[in-house]
């Protein structure tokens, strides 16, 4: 231990004896950088009193001696050409300009001299109501049979980061979380190294696995206000700490991401500490395989096929309600609420005791005809477990259907195969015309459909079984804000609640005020 303390003591006093005199030097430096500027411009001050004489104008032939003249400012102004003054005043804007310049690049924002940086948020307002759910329902929520899910109303989503370069070929971007009030988290944190060779783009931080397309689409940009079961229990929150490749073919044809991540979601803690790292090896394949060009997009066809491989610390779960602070470090357990906010994740697998290694394999697919869309996934995991205890099969999946019926289209990102932004035909706006009468545009809107099914239940494990189907209507303002309604039927069967099982059906309706810059 006091081998670990001397070396700490060390590097800092190194790193202090060297980076104090860095920034001294760099303060004196810019102190002599505007000395020599304020020297330079009262200069030019006293070549310009010298040299501004006047003098006739009438007939500069009929002058004595042998003038050049020309007009500044309303004034006439004479030289002598045996002085040397121009050749002075050239010099001295000349090293004006540069002084200029050496202040500027030494004064702009960024410790380094940041290239570029632009400023990103969201706002996610949330109403969620559950009118009717059954008793089983009412205790996988609180508790207690008797007691309802209540209300909520509140922020979903309340982010703002910036992004930008720092040399032509690094970028990085930062990006918060408010919605939870003091408890403020952060999302994606990365550096990302560009035109990296067959690499293409190299990304270092905390950033999205690689599977599930509805959770690689923003939730700017997603059909409905909440992911599908299967997606969100297998990819909580989507961002880990890791490193990845992401590239793309010359046509965006293709596009392809893999890497290494750590399992632990630490957006909230800021590290993870452990002698299991907990890793795990992910990757997707996504292929464009039909996109009309012509018609701006329109039309197009995607398919992809992901996985990951993951090595958990099954070694510290088991039941949740003996969880202490060191077995919580197990990353293998999958969980997701109603499709919608409540209290309780209403399916949950609970950490589960003995898990080795998981594999997931998902595969997606996605037509689109114009105004309309069809999307679906399905996801299987298989676990292997420690000798004694079964191994583990987990899956599920949706597919969903979107219309507009002002008849706009879903756009579609080729490069990373996903869905991009909605531009409305027309904004919606309501104005008085100045010749009477009112104005009035009514945006973009959307209907869509939405069945999900996910099977936690097997062996010893009894995560739930859940089925749902949602209904929604999208309202889209413009192409940054939106008004989004959700409504939903589902039921959650043979989930295990304090040693028995629990299930039964509910009703939840759900609407979101959206915007993003």
């Amino acid at each position: 231990m006091r081998r670990y303390l001397t070396v700490n003591l060390l590097c800092l006093a190194l790193l202090f004896a060297f980076a104090v005199p860095s920034v001294r030097a760099a303060d004196e430096q810019l102190e002599k950088l505007i000395e020599r500027l304020q020297a330079a411009e009262a200069r030019i001050q006293e070549l310009e009193q010298q040299q501004q004489v006047p003098t006739k104008t009438s007939d500069p032939e009929s002058e004595p001696f042998n003038t050049a003249s020309w007009a500044h400012g309303g004034t006439t102004l004479v030289s002598d050409p045996t002085s040397d003054w121009q050749e002075k005043w050239d010099e001295q804007l000349e090293t004006n300009d540069e002084l200029k310049k050496a202040i500027k690049k030494s004064v702009q924002p960024g410790s380094s001299g940041t290239k570029t940086m632009k400023s990103v948020g969201r706002i996610h307002a949330d109403y969620w109501g559950i009118p009717n759910s059954s008793p089983g329902i009412n205790t996988i929520e609180t508790g207690n049979p008797n007691n309802t899910p209540q209300d909520r109303a509140g922020f979903r989503r309340m982010r703002f980061g910036v992004r930008g370069d720092v040399s032509p070929n690094v970028g990085y971007r930062i990006e918060m979380e408010f919605a939870g009030g003091n408890n403020s988290e952060f999302r994606d944190a990365f550096i990302s190294l560009k035109d990296a060779s067959w690499l293409q783009t190299v990304i270092v931080g905390n950033h999205k696995r690689p599977y599930g397309l509805d959770h690689l689409n923003s939730s700017r940009h997603n059909v409905f206000l909440e992911r599908p079961f299967v997606i969100e229990s297998f990819n909580q929150d989507c961002r880990r700490l890791g490193i990845s490749s992401n590239a793309v073919s010359e046509d965006q044809a293709w596009n392809w991401r893999y890497g290494v991540w750590n399992q632990r979601l630490i957006q909230d803690e800021g590290n993870y500490i452990s002698d299991h790292l907990q890793g795990e090896i992910a990757g997707r394949l996504a292929n464009t395989y039909w996109y009309d060009e012509s018609s701006g997009g329109r039309g197009y066809a995607h398919w992809a096929v992901s996985t990951t491989f993951a090595h958990p610390d099954g070694s510290t779960g088991g039941d949740p309600a003996d969880f202490g602070e060191t077995e919580s470090q197990n990353e293998a357990r999958f969980r997701h609420r109603p499709e919608a906010r409540t209290d309780q994740r209403w399916l949950d697998t609970g950490r589960i005791a003995g898990a080795d290694w998981y594999e997931m394999i998902g595969l997606e697919k996605v037509i689109n005809i114009g105004p309309m869309q069809i999307v679906g996934e399905y996801q299987n995991l298989f676990m292997q477990r420690d000798t004694g205890l079964s191994d583990l099969h987990l899956h599920g999946g949706y597919v969903y259907a979107s219309y507009f019926l002002t008849g706009e289209h879903m756009p579609w990102n080729r490069k990373n195969g996903t869905l991009d932004r909605v531009k409305p035909y027309e904004n919606f706006f309501l104005v008085d015309r100045c010749d009477g009468g009112t104005g009035t545009g009514w945006g973009a809107w959307q209907v869509a459909a939405r069945y999900s099914y996910a099977d936690f239940n097997d062996q010893n494990i009894l995560g739930g079984v859940g089925e749902s189907l949602t209904l929604g209507l999208n309202w889209l303002w413009n192409p940054n804000t939106r008004i989004q309604f959700n409504y939903i039927n589902g039921t959650i069967n043979n989930r295990a609640v304090g040693g028995q099982l629990a299930g039964g059906d509910y009703d939840i309706f759900g609407t979101r005020f959206m915007i993003d810059f």
